[in-house]
């Protein structure tokens, strides 16, 4: 049961897929499902039908209610998960069942890879591994298991990506490490084109003794070295495309993997520089935030030093103008977002709490005005707002703020505890020390270690 296109299925069914292509861009999902299912009932492999068929049950979660999947999922994959591994056309009916009730099900995606791997469908298990690779994306075994069908489907350099994702998170990740030496190979191999290289049959057994050494000589190799090989591939296929951004792209990420910020950034800006660069917002992005990871370092490195050496006075200095020019950079890039997309109220409330570090209360409190449009940031708006008003020592309009936050909050949760906080904090400030009280004592009550709420409450007390 191989993995089909669509151009290979009767014309009958042809028409079908057709038809529900149509349908799906007209919104009309229940059409979709339903022929898609059917023509899957006739070829299970044929993936692109199966992409389709996702695509609308997707959409559709996301306009029903989500109960009745969960409901589904939970009562019934029990009994589908322990199918016979002997039965895999089984197994694939009951991974299309729960995946119809619960397109995101992990277990079931999962159990999708494994039927048609053992249909002998590699294509649609690796595409089942990826859609559950995006349902869980530190899933390291996943991301192994995917690595390993890049390999079987000869996609070498999707196993290479796979494997540095698992390695960003552990570098000592033995079987990552042997996928990354596996998949290197067979690019290198790949690229010598083995069997088109004219020559004697002895050119090309030596050619194949060649790779067997290099092979073996990569299991010597460190995650590093590995990296720095793939670096170099990059920067070849750079020179051959020198205007192709995805080469320059892997060339940054290796570097990056590296920790060599420097470089990256050399390259980044030369991505930037490209005619296709210029429009790309996500390379500006990257640019940014490799700068603050730069001086955020440079600045843990200078901390440490003056650890050991408190009383260097030329270290204190340069920390400190480190500092503020790191807080200098991230106000322009802030400020320049806003000025791009003033309608961004997350990005105003970033903007907000860079002002109110830097103790510019005006700039703050107004970019925090605008932030509590986005419910996302609303309460830490809010907050700010608060701390603004009081550092200017305009407290009624900070309790204004906090109390209509409090009010907004109705689970005693940590937000809902910082939003007490600062109120009462409010109105210490103002001297209403028993206002101040009764709002700690709500925290105390539920949370005695946090802050330093027990030390007031104590403190209260042992003073009546």
């Amino acid at each position: 049961m191989p993995d089909v296109t669509v151009s290979s299925l009767d014309s009958r069914l042809q028409k079908q897929v057709e038809n529900a292509q149509t349908a799906l861009q007209r919104g009309n999902l229940d059409y979709v499902l339903d022929v898609a299912a059917q023509v899957l009932k006739a070829a299970p492999g044929c993936l692109p039908v199966r992409k389709l068929l996702r695509t609308a049950q997707l959409k559709n979660q996301q306009s029903k209610s989500k109960l009745g999947a969960r409901m589904f999922g939970s009562v019934t994959q029990a009994g589908f998960l322990f199918g016979n591994a002997k039965e895999p056309a089984k197994m694939l009916e009951n991974a299309d069942k729960l995946i119809a009730a619960d397109p995101n099900s992990l277990p079931a995606l999962k159990l999708l890879a494994e039927a048609a791997g053992a249909l002998g469908m590699p294509e649609t298990s690796v595409w089942a591994l990826e859609c559950a690779h995006e349902a869980q994306p530190n899933d390291a075994e996943l991301m192994l298991k995917l690595g390993e069908g890049y390999l079987t489907i000869k996609k070498p350099k999707e196993a290479l990506r796979v494997a540095d994702l698992i390695l960003k998170v552990n570098s000592n990740d033995g079987n990552a490490l042997d996928l990354m030496r596996r998949a290197s190979v067979v690019v290198t191999t790949e690229k010598g084109n083995w069997e088109d290289q004219k020559g004697s049959f002895r050119d090309k057994l030596k050619d194949e003794a060649s790779v067997v050494s290099m092979e073996q000589a990569s299991k010597l190799m460190t995650s590093d070295e590995m990296t720095g090989r793939l670096i170099d591939e990059a920067k070849g296929r750079h020179q051959l495309q020198p205007d192709n951004l995805d080469h320059i792209r892997a060339i940054v990420d290796g570097y990056r993997n590296l920790k060599n910020l420097p470089e990256a950034i050399v390259w980044i800006r030369k991505a930037r520089a490209l005619p296709n660069g210029k429009a790309d917002v996500s390379l500006e992005k990257t640019e940014t935030d490799m700068q603050i990871a730069l001086l955020e370092a440079e600045i843990k490195e200078l901390e440490t030093s003056l650890a050991a050496t408190p009383a260097d006075s030329a270290l204190q200095a340069q920390l400190e103008k480190d500092r503020i020019g790191l807080a200098n950079f991230r106000l322009a890039d802030a400020k320049n977002y806003v000025e791009r997309y003033p309608n961004d109220f997350e990005g105003r409330f970033t903007l907000g709490a860079l002002y109110l570090g830097l103790k510019d209360y005006g700039n703050a409190t107004s970019n925090f005005q605008q932030a509590k449009k986005s419910p996302k940031v609303r309460i830490q708006a809010i907050i700010g707002m608060g701390r603004a008003f009081k550092a200017r020592k305009m407290f009624d309009l900070a309790l204004a703020e906090l109390q209509n936050a409090k009010n907004e909050l109705t689970n005693l949760d940590d937000q809902k505890k910082e939003v007490i906080y600062e109120l009462a904090d409010c109105y210490e400030k103002m001297g209403k020390k028993e206002e101040a009280i009764n709002e700690y004592k709500i925290i105390y009550a539920d949370d005695m270690g946090y802050k330093d709420v027990s030390a007031k409450i104590d403190a209260f007390y042992a003073s009546q």
